[in-house]
């Protein structure tokens, strides 16, 4: 039976309705799916802040409040360093641009970077230790398992 058979001749009242019904609902379906592959994805805020509360996210609600709070009180260290971290990486980005390339300034440029990395890495490691030191068994278990899904 083709499409032009069926609906020239409905075998009941109703049945011509139904099968515009049903691919009105096909078409509508098949724009919903095509709009969500479509999509661009989501790219999630990789920010300290948004990392944190990522991870807060995962806490028991006291521990988190801990977590939180220390961030905070620790945002001016934290900002201080990640400053110094990115301006020490477009120090390596200004020597490899400079005509004629410095092997010895580009190791210097790394070298700082490094160090940057360092202290801003100890700034955040501070962060976690004094937390977990403040928080219950549960919420350390947590941090241990960060994150979710991983052994």
């Amino acid at each position: 039976m083709s499409l032009a058979h069926a609906l020239s001749s409905p075998s009941t009242p109703g049945a011509r309705y139904w099968l515009f019904g049903s691919l009105a609902l096909n078409l509508f379906l098949i724009g919903i799916a095509s709009a969500m592959l479509i999509r661009e994805p989501e790219i999630p805020d990789r920010s300290i802040g948004a990392r944190i509360e990522r991870l807060a996210a995962t806490l028991p609600a006291s521990d988190a409040d801990k977590l939180r709070g220390e961030f905070r009180a620790q945002r001016n260290a934290v900002n201080g360093t990640r400053g110094a971290y990115d301006n020490a990486r477009d120090g390596i980005r200004a020597v490899l641009r400079r005509e004629p390339f410095d092997a010895n300034a580009m190791r210097a440029a790394m070298a700082n970077a490094h160090a940057a990395r360092q202290e801003f890495d100890q700034v955040m490691q501070g962060i976690m230790v004094k937390a977990a030191s403040e928080m219950s068994p549960l919420g350390r278990q947590k941090l241990a398992e960060w994150p979710p899904g991983r052994r």
